[in-house]
């Protein structure tokens, strides 16, 4: 056999400038997208809820010589929080650290990787707490004859989401008196819409004629339109990488097939509604308003470096008739 052979001239290993990690942007996630933050001092506390009707009554009158003017007033009632402290950490080994290659960022890596693991956690909470059935104002799609409360799926034949969502809003008005300002899309409903026969025909002489969060926004007349795509396994992590991926499966962590349309200010307000708040506990985290901080401390006793990331909060519903959700708005 001629030498010097290919092994003889190169060795494998690892480069230094491209590895493959299947982390999702922080882009994808919902979580703080749509409901206000409020930092707060204290891990729990009270928060004061005002009647609704009071505000849409009036009882002003004409006043006769001499009397008074009619005395008003507005009930009021509490509800709590209690922002839980959410942790997890990634410890690197003197011994890992040593032995690695100059490719490996071990500080960089685990950071990313903790934190990831923070945003999978709070939209995954906040879906359950949100975005689903049992909260809010429910409407279901079906794929045959709508019955009440009850709308024609998006991909079926016949249907028609800008009447559905044109008639919602109406009704949402006339409850609430507000007009709803977001609109949460899952990924399937998005491509239906994408494809629907109607909306394609109100976009066919636009500049590009795509539909876009945008132009969904513009033709439902709501302002901010989200759609969440990051996705989740809960595929238990094993031994073999390989076998591991090959047995995963993945789904969206925010229901694909689901709508969420509410009203929520754009900074938490004293004397506005909203339908839901997020608390987050900055008396804890040092001021850090975003309810998440990343720690780097020395683990003497077992010889690694930990890095450590921890997050406060408490979602809370604040006003159910500020939402409507629709249920398998496609099939």
């Amino acid at each position: 056999m001629p030498n010097p052979s290919q092994a003889d001239l190169h060795v494998n290993a690892p480069l230094t400038n491209v590895s493959v990690a299947y982390m999702q942007s922080a882009d994808t996630y919902i979580a703080t997208k749509v409901f206000p933050r409020v930092p707060v001092q204290k891990q729990s506390d009270l928060y004061w809820k005002y009647s609704k009707s009071d505000w849409r009554r009036t009882d002003v009158n004409k006043r006769a010589p001499s009397t008074e003017s009619p005395g008003v007033g507005w009930n009021m009632l509490t509800d709590s929080y209690f922002a839980h402290v959410y942790a997890v950490h990634k410890d690197i080994d003197d011994q890992v650290r040593a032995n690695a290659d100059s490719n490996f960022s071990l500080d960089r890596d685990a950071t990313q990787f903790i934190t990831n693991q923070m945003l999978l956690k709070r939209d995954i909470d906040w879906t359950a707490k949100y975005f689903t059935t049992g909260v809010w104002t429910d409407k279901t799609g079906v794929s045959g004859t709508p019955g009440a409360n009850q709308f024609k799926q998006w991909d079926a034949a016949g249907s028609d989401p800008l009447n559905d969502i044109s008639g919602y809003i109406v009704d949402y008005v006339q409850l609430t008196g507000f007009r709803p300002n977001f609109m949460v899309i899952g990924a399937n409903v998005m491509k239906s819409l994408k494809n629907h026969a109607l909306i394609l025909d109100r976009i066919k002489y636009t500049q590009r004629g795509v539909v876009t969060e945008d132009l969904l926004s513009s033709l439902f007349d709501i302002p901010k339109v989200y759609v969440p795509y990051a996705t989740q396994t809960t595929t238990p992590q094993l031994d073999d990488a390989k076998a591991q991926d090959a047995a995963a499966t993945y789904s969206f962590i925010t229901g694909g097939k689901a709508v969420l349309i509410g009203y929520a200010p754009p900074s938490p307000s004293l004397m506005t509604p909203s339908c839901g708040y997020t608390f987050t506990w900055n008396g804890y985290m040092g001021g850090n308003s975003q309810g998440l901080r990343i720690k780097s401390f020395r683990m003497e006793h077992i010889a690694s470096d930990r890095i450590e990331a921890e997050m406060t909060y408490d979602m809370k519903m604040v006003a159910s008739d500020m939402g409507i959700f629709l249920a398998s708005a496609v099939s």
